[in-house]
């Protein structure tokens, strides 16, 4: 199965182009917006439909008044605000829903808004647990909703151009692919706040809604959610699905064939329960064209120096090249390649290592390319699937393979184990007792519909 289309993709880059042209759309075909979750990433993903005259901010919802307060202050309209996202929900008057809350969240609120009819801009990652996403798949398809995962990569236009290139062969057979999460968070991190009362009990609740009900932190609430395991899968599904998608877009494959992980919390003195040291390992079946593939993400979060000359987030390394991918660019280093000296006459002197020497000609031609890879494309993507009922550029099936992956990842390290992925039934293959990791236990009376 590919991901898209390239009838799909076209159509996306076509949007992509539009940017400028919807700013003076107007009114014109509106898609009115509600957006749940505005803290960080959700006031980010406000600004990037904000950039589109055809959307309009009709609702938003939030624990926090400032947050929706300083929303309704960006959008050009009186957006209703609501505490409660069922009530959003209910309203008549919203299209479509953005989704920005805390992982944890995540399923229960796009089961529910596919349910109340309304198309859904999910953030990344999709889902806290495998089980979950592929409930979000199955409810998007059987209530026919437009879906657009925040991987936003996937709407930037030179790096389809740079996923093309290489699963059309040209870096080679890929061997290997590289994924850095590199800061240096020494010595005290997050810090290591006691337990205390909440300032409201009751929005603590809320806020930790199908979670386990635990004493409150202040580390756990808000942005700080994604070093603790009840709420988000850490660094390696917070940045790690950005990789893991783009190598994935790479490489043409659905799912891994086998994950392993070491790491842990080495340096860094915090209350975070995910590592600041990690490296996890998938194992990728491959394609004739690019053969099997190893793929690893690092997460060193202890040192802050650079994971390669070049200072990528991404390498792929080829026979033929290597492609580093940057933020607003990617390039081609080509390999030179070996070759049989001329004085290597018999088969003993073949066998030797100065029976080769290194080719004068590259292997390939360098290549790069640069581009924006701006949320306001992916935004513009998923209007116009709203308007036309297309997939967007990163659907909800394309969201949960990325994301399913790297959850995985924090299974096989989180139990030190090497795991066996069969990714049609989505089930361990080896290790029956890692299958009941894949889902967890809603906190009463929550319930994934």
């Amino acid at each position: 199965m590919t991901d898209f289309s390239r009838r799909d993709f076209a159509r996306a880059a076509t949007a992509a182009s539009a940017l400028s042209y919807s700013r003076i759309m107007g009114a014109n075909e509106r898609v009115r917006m509600g957006y749940v979750g505005l803290g960080n990433r959700g006031d980010q993903v406000h600004d990037a439909f904000l950039e589109h005259g055809d959307q309009q901010t009709v609702a938003v919802c939030d624990l926090q008044d400032g947050y929706m307060d300083f929303a309704i202050g960006k959008s050009r309209s009186t957006p209703a605000k609501y505490t409660d996202y069922r009530k959003l929900l209910e309203a008549k008057d919203v299209d479509a829903v953005a989704i920005s809350t805390p992982d944890h969240w995540h399923a229960l609120m796009f089961v529910d808004a596919c349910k109340a009819g309304k198309d859904v801009y999910v953030e990344k990652p999709l889902s806290l647990t495998v089980a979950e996403g592929r409930r979000m798949v199955e409810v998007a398809e059987q209530t026919k909703r437009v879906s657009q995962v925040g991987i936003h990569r996937r709407s930037a236009q030179f790096l389809k151009e740079a996923a093309d290139f290489v699963r059309e062969g040209g870096i080679g057979q890929v061997t290997v692919a590289r994924a850095y999460h590199i800061a240096n968070q020494w010595p005290t991190g997050i810090g290591n706040p006691r337990d205390g009362p909440p300032p409201s009990e009751a929005e603590w609740d809320r806020w930790l809604g199908p979670a386990p009900k635990v004493p409150y932190n202040r580390n756990r609430a808000y942005y700080n959610f994604r070093w603790f395991y009840n709420y988000s899968g850490g660094q390696l599904t917070n940045f790690g699905v950005h990789y893991m998608d783009m190598i994935r877009w790479c490489l043409g494959q659905d799912a891994p064939q086998s994950v392993t992980a070491m790491g842990g919390k080495y340096a860094v003195k915090d209350n975070r329960e995910i590592p600041d040291t990690l490296e996890v390992m998938w194992e990728f079946a491959g394609t004739p064209i690019l053969g099997k593939t190893l793929v690893i993400f690092s997460q060193i979060n202890a040192n802050a120096a650079p994971g390669n000359a070049q200072n990528s987030e991404i390498e792929l390394r080829g026979t033929k090249g290597t492609m580093y991918i940057h933020g607003t660019r990617w390039e081609v280093v080509p390999e030179k390649v070996t070759e049989m000296s001329s004085y290597a006459r018999t088969p003993l002197d073949r066998n030797s290592e100065k029976a080769y020497r290194p080719s004068m000609k590259p292997a390939m031609e360098p290549k790069s390319a640069k581009g924006s890879q701006d949320t306001a494309h992916h935004a513009r993507n998923f209007l116009d699937c709203v308007k036309s009922r297309a997939k967007c550029t990163c659907d909800i099936e394309i969201g949960h393979r990325s994301t399913s992956a790297t959850l995985l990842g924090n299974i096989a390290h989180r139990n030190r184990w090497f795991l066996e992925w069969d990714g049609k039934a989505e089930r361990f293959a080896n290790n029956e007792a890692a299958n009941k990791f894949l889902s967890y236990k809603y906190r009463a009376p929550y319930k994934l519909g």
